[in-house]
């Protein structure tokens, strides 16, 4: 008591020394975080130009609110790359000083459905009408704001539609090219070779050390070129049920299936409750004892589950089955009875006219018309029941069309009501013509499923309080422990397993194979946290990440970590073709061979366009471009291949006959590099300054 009474009287003290600290707190981290400090106010720049943080956050939000069911930092991302793709192409277009008049901006905007097939803005002929078009926005003033937005999207597609244009017009092919093309392709060398395969050698012979790799990458800088990164490691800590809570979750639901007794306080004596077997109110008790509310549909047999759906399946009404395993739950059920046909399965084929509301019509036809139709394609179908789905095929105005109108199965009323009527008032097989909203329907009920009604109890099986005590206990130890000791000793020591370390860049969302943890690597990337850094994070309905910041990489090449897999192979080969050279030695070709413990091998009509080694080995240009390099009956010296080192043997070479005009081969190669325009915004967004300060602004 005596402690309480001091704790008392130093009560406003305590209070005071907290604000202070609190205060003291925010006052460092707006310094630290650059409210005050010397951060950006701009969300990044391109090439110099500015983009304000304000505009941004605006982007990001309408995206986020557009109903593509992305993240804040997807959104993010996406609006960022669009802003560095239009300031890097506008540069451009100014650059060439691309200017788009009114007729090419009204074709661009017409192209929006919203514009171009509005009604308001068609005229008698249902045409485009650019007069009502230009009325409707001088008589709504209110409305300026909507088309001063589309005409600068419209400005940028039309502008981007000619920089394409003019991109893809200097993009040519030469007869040189296709003369080339074409003596690559009738072109022959006959030769042997020998070759020692770098499989032939084992890997665990040859190793590679991380400065090798690194060595590898700066030499090859392109390919591995990256943004800044940090490798990140963890421990997952799952939060899930022990066996004992299986167990008692088992025990509790089995204990519903019969009735017990209970003390009434208020009464003064026992009340007898019902059970699960015996109860009278059958929705009320399965909402009372369930984590899954009461379901009073008739469930077809293939909607049950997997395993012991033909135990449900087979259940006679009142009979129980359970507990089993459904997912994350322990479940009983109990039969109430069968229905025939609670599921429909059927084919169509539409028949649409104008009025219709069935969009995209094959042809325009009247509803007198598309009836006669219909009937014609009903009498086809009685007299050759075969030929539904060709005529589906070819004559129906709806999607399913492609599927010769099979639409799966559906439930009641999950069709328009005419449509749903005669499904499921006629048996299978039948064939009729119903007329709904949408057109004409002849219409083929192909199968019915029964279906059975359940009373389910389901309860999620779910870890304890003392389960959650005791993983929590263990995370927070591990992370205590692991900030001052090793990090992979630790977790060993308390039989943890740590996960691959995973490599991220600023704006990543995902931590490898565990989903958004998007505040894990904000985490790695804060200023405040420095290599070796410990931090537990709790993930909701997963359980505890221990994570530790492991390394930065500041090279601007990517990690060794995600190199190796690539690198490691291809400098394996490079040692191994030494050591491989040093066998391929000799006089002459057959004198390699026996050096080399192989066989001379015969390659015949190769071709430098197909440089294909036979035997299954493989593509091989370096080894083919040698032997056609080489004089008849000259030995080369080793060649490092794609699979192995290789001494070939000019046999002979057979040269194609002259052609006068080499256009078919031309038109080949500019097949080939017509995709070649797609490379200008990776080549300029390579090429660009490029300052992305979206971490300040905590996305």
């Amino acid at each position: 008591m005596a402690v309480l009474a001091k704790i008392r009287q130093r009560s406003a003290l305590l209070i005071g020394v907290i604000a202070l600290a609190l205060f003291a707190f925010i006052i460092q981290d707006l310094f630290t975080r650059g409210t005050f400090g010397e951060s950006s106010k701009d969300v990044g720049s391109i090439d110099g130009k500015d983009i304000s943080f304000e505009d941004f956050r605006v982007k990001v939000s309408n995206v986020e609110k557009s109903g593509q069911g992305i993240t804040s930092t997807q959104a993010a991302n996406k609006v960022w790359d669009q802003e560095v793709s239009i300031a890097l192409l506008t540069a451009q277009f100014d650059k060439l000083g691309l200017r788009v008049g009114e007729k090419h901006l009204l074709e661009v905007l017409k192209t929006d459905p919203n514009i171009g097939k509005n009604p308001m803005f068609l005229n008698a002929a249902g045409m485009f009408d650019i007069a009502k078009f230009k009325e409707y926005f001088r008589a709504n003033p209110e409305a300026a704001q909507f088309i001063t937005e589309k005409e600068k999207e419209a400005a940028l597609n039309a502008k981007f539609q000619i920089y394409n244009t003019l991109v893809k017009s200097g993009l040519y092919t030469t007869a040189s090219e296709g003369k080339l093309k074409y003596e690559m392709e009738t072109n022959k060398v006959n030769f042997a070779y020998v070759g020692a395969l770098y499989s032939s050698i084992k890997d665990s012979e040859v190793k590679i050390s991380d400065s090798e790799i690194i060595d590898y990458m700066k030499k090859n800088e392109k390919k591995f070129k990256a943004d800044a990164t940090r490798e990140i490691q963890y421990v997952l800590v799952e939060d899930k049920p022990s066996k004992e809570d299986e167990g008692d979750i088992k025990t509790k639901i089995t204990s519903l299936l019969n009735g017990r007794v209970e003390y009434n306080a208020k009464t003064g004596k026992n009340d007898t409750l019902q059970g699960f077997r015996n109860t009278t109110n059958i929705a009320e008790f399965v909402n009372s004892n369930s984590d899954v509310p009461y379901d009073s549909t008739y469930i077809a047999k293939n909607s049950l589950p997997a395993v012991d759906a033909d135990k449900l399946f087979s259940l006679a009404p009142g009979q129980i089955y359970g507990p089993y395993v459904f997912g994350r739950y322990y479940a009983i059920s109990k039969s109430l009875g069968f229905k025939s046909g609670v599921n429909a399965k059927a084919s169509h084929i539409l028949i649409a006219y104008e009025g219709s509301q069935t969009p995209n019509a094959k042809e325009k036809r009247t509803k007198e018309d598309a009836k006669a139709k219909a009937e014609e394609i009903l009498a086809q179908v009685n007299a050759n029941p075969d030929s539904f789905m060709m005529l589906a095929f070819t004559s129906s105005d709806d999607s399913s069309a492609q599927q010769g109108g099979d639409l799966g199965y559906f439930g009641p009323n999950q069709m328009v009501k005419p449509f749903n009527d005669f499904v499921f008032n006629n048996p299978v097989g039948k064939v009729g013509l119903v007329e709904t909203p949408f057109g004409f329907h002849i219409i083929k009920v192909t199968d019915k499923q029964d279906g059975i009604r359940l009373a389910t109890i389901a309860q999620k099986i779910e870890p304890s309080e003392a389960t959650s005590d005791k993983i929590f206990t263990l995370a927070t130890k591990f992370e205590m422990e692991a900030g001052e000791k090793d990090f992979n000793a630790t977790a060993k020591q308390l039989g943890l397993k740590v996960a691959p370390p995973v490599t991220v860049k600023a704006m990543d969302e995902s931590l490898g194979p565990l989903q958004n943890q998007r505040s894990i690597v904000r985490w790695a990337f804060d200023k405040e946290t420095n290599e070796g850094d410990v931090k537990r994070f709790e993930i909701a309905n997963v359980g505890h990440v221990i994570a530790q910041y492991k390394s930065e990489n500041k090279s601007g090449l990517i990690s060794v970590t995600l190199a190796r897999p690539y690198v490691e192979p291809i400098l394996k080969n490079l040692k191994k073709a030494e050591i491989l050279k040093a066998k391929l030695t000799g006089s002459n070709l057959d004198a390699i061979a026996k050096n080399a413990g192989v066989k001379v091998q015969q390659a015949t009509n190769v071709t430098l366009d197909n440089p294909v080694l036979p035997g299954g080995v493989g593509q091989e240009p370096k080894v083919v471009g040698n032997a056609f390099a080489l004089a008849a009956n000259k030995v080369s010296a080793p060649i490092e291949g794609n699979t192995g080192v290789y001494v070939v043997k000019n046999i002979n070479t057979v040269k194609a006959p002259a052609l006068a005009n080499h256009a078919e081969y031309v038109a080949k190669v500019k097949a080939q590099s017509a995709s070649d325009a797609s490379r200008i915004l990776p080549a300029l967004k390579n090429n660009a300054k490029i300052e992305d300060n979206r971490l300040q602004f905590n996305y």
